[in-house]
């Protein structure tokens, strides 16, 4: 019998049975308590589960527990949800909660046994897991104050809804190469990340009305490429495109090899030209050539603070939170808060944190008092805005280091050292070699690696990256610097960072460690005493 090697038994695993198919294994599961199945584990993606390492867990606890990761379509989640997410938490989750890079929440600490009634617990609040992960379309992201910016281009909450309407669990798509990331956006600020998207819809307002970039192949880790611009669509129109570019994923992506599986790797292999001609051949109408968008700086996508809302008499708070570590607790005060002072919602954004939609503006006031009374910031510091950290080592298999408390003491002493610091600084802490913290698209990022250190011994800490940004054809992403920094000493090396940017003649952040990179003398003086 041949073996079979890692990409050979997935693609097998999701035609012999599709993971949509999964759920009646998993109630199963959970009443008999029988060993799972590792080919149904890999299936259990498709419901938004995934393993996780044990480091959390007592010494004589063998149980197998899962992260969940539940669907926040446009990022929203009313008070009742956010209730349900809170009691889910506290008693099936250990109080894990935290708002994800792609507008989502995800638990931690589940057992199987549970998740049928977690399910039913989603379902009445009208959430889900179905493609929260797997090898499928996931959450698409959008800007989280569509419809109510007074700034934005154009209200793209519907061309949204439409497209979720087509994903949500849609059986034609239950199986594509790997994970396929969708994004729209209306906002005037780009704060979607249209550049790391596999497909996405940036609204521009041209003399003859407004039309929509669209660009594909962004991403990170082994697909790390910046989006390319294929030409622009009016809003009717992105729903075909949308249609056809799934088809063409589906049908014709490089399934040899998952680490070549991705959208960009196909837009590659054949060319940007080609793959624009099958597309405009699918969708039987040219896209339209005009001249390419200026896009927002990485670090100035912000929607932090207090804004008047489109809505006649009430306003929206953007509030920065650590790491987007919420739990049960935070949820279930927020809720409180929300409720007291007449608010609805909230939106996750992509940077882990979220806005609060419809405070009546006679309310404003008294509920971000409450809010800082929580440590939830409305006008967050330079660096707690946008640093942003993965799972790491406490819950996730293939992290070697601790990034959420690592990342928060970071920010506490970057405060507290310039307290009048006013330029955004974009900060990523990341876990493990992947990029689920978008390392290589910030001012500074860390990535995790293994090294020696000066007894020879292999130990756990980061590789410095500097100089990443994303502004459409201007980005750019980090470059490694070859310095590698124990965790004890990451926030004197950032300290040094600054500093250093602070006594040049240089204005502006990312340019100044973008110079930095290849100076061999500043690189290796971070880390002297």
């Amino acid at each position: 019998m041949i073996k079979e090697n890692a990409t050979q038994r997935v693609e097998r695993i999701k035609k012999e049975k599709s993971g949509l198919d999964v759920l009646a294994d998993i109630k199963r599961y959970a009443t008999t308590k029988e060993a799972i199945n590792p080919e149904d584990i890999d299936r259990f993606k498709w419901y938004g589960l995934y393993t996780q390492n044990k480091n959390s867990q007592d010494e004589f606890d063998e149980s197998l527990y899962f992260m969940l990761r539940v669907k926040l379509e446009k990022g929203a989640m009313s008070v009742e949800q956010m209730r349900a997410i809170s009691d889910i938490s506290d008693n099936y989750a250990k109080q894990t909660a935290t708002f994800t890079t792609r507008q989502d929440i995800q638990f931690h600490n589940v057992s199987v046994e549970n998740l049928p009634t977690i399910f039913e617990k989603l379902q009445n609040v009208g959430l889900s897991t179905v493609f929260a992960a797997g090898d499928v379309p996931r959450n698409v992201v959008t800007c989280p104050v569509s419809g109510i910016e007074h700034d934005e281009i154009i209200d793209v909450n519907h061309i949204v809804s439409s497209i979720n309407d087509y994903f949500r669990g849609n059986n034609e798509l239950a199986n594509l190469p790997r994970k396929y990331k969708v994004g729209v956006s209306g906002c005037s600020k780009h704060c979607i990340g249209h550049e790391i998207q596999d497909l996405s819809f940036s609204a521009v307002n041209f003399e003859d009305g407004i039309f929509f970039d669209v660009s594909v192949g962004g991403g990170l880790a082994s697909n790390k490429q910046i989006a390319i611009h294929l030409g622009y669509v009016k809003e009717e129109n992105i729903l075909k495109v949308v249609d056809a570019v799934s088809y063409i994923y589906k049908n014709y992506g490089l399934r040899e090899n998952r680490k070549k599986a991705r959208l960009g790797h196909l837009v590659n292999e054949w060319s940007a030209e080609k793959f624009k001609g099958l597309l405009e051949t699918k969708i039987e109408f040219k896209l339209e050539n005009k001249n390419v968008q200026n896009y927002t700086p990485y670090s100035k996508r912000e929607h932090f603070g207090v804004h008047k809302s489109k809505k006649d008499g009430y306003s929206y708070i953007g509030c920065a939170i650590n790491g987007g570590k919420i739990g049960a607790k935070g949820l279930a005060v927020l809720a409180d808060s929300l409720e007291k002072y007449q608010a609805t919602t909230i939106k996750v954004t992509n940077t882990q944190n979220f806005v609060i939609l419809d405070v009546p503006n006679n309310n404003v006031d008294f509920l971000v008092r409450e809010l800082q009374i929580q440590k939830i910031d409305t006008s967050p510091s330079s660096f707690k805005a946008r640093t942003i950290s993965c799972t790491g080592i406490e819950f996730c298999k293939f992290a070697i280091v601790e990034t959420k408390d690592q990342a928060m003491k970071l920010v506490q002493y970057l405060e507290k050292r310039f307290p009048n610091f006013n330029e955004t600084i974009s900060i990523s802490i990341n876990g493990c070699p992947n990029s689920c913290a978008h390392p290589h698209v910030v001012d500074i990022g860390l990535l995790a690696i293994k090294f020696k250190d000066e007894d020879s011994n292999t130990i756990a800490g980061f590789e410095l990256i500097l100089g990443g940004n994303l502004e459409g054809e201007k980005s750019s992403f980090g470059e490694k610097t070859k310095l590698k920094i124990k965790p004890s000493q990451v926030n004197e090396v950032v300290e040094k960072i600054i500093l250093s940017y602070q006594n040049s003649s240089i204005k502006v952040f990312n340019q100044f460690v973008k110079e930095k990179i290849t100076d061999e003398k500043f690189i290796t003086n971070l880390l002297e005493s």
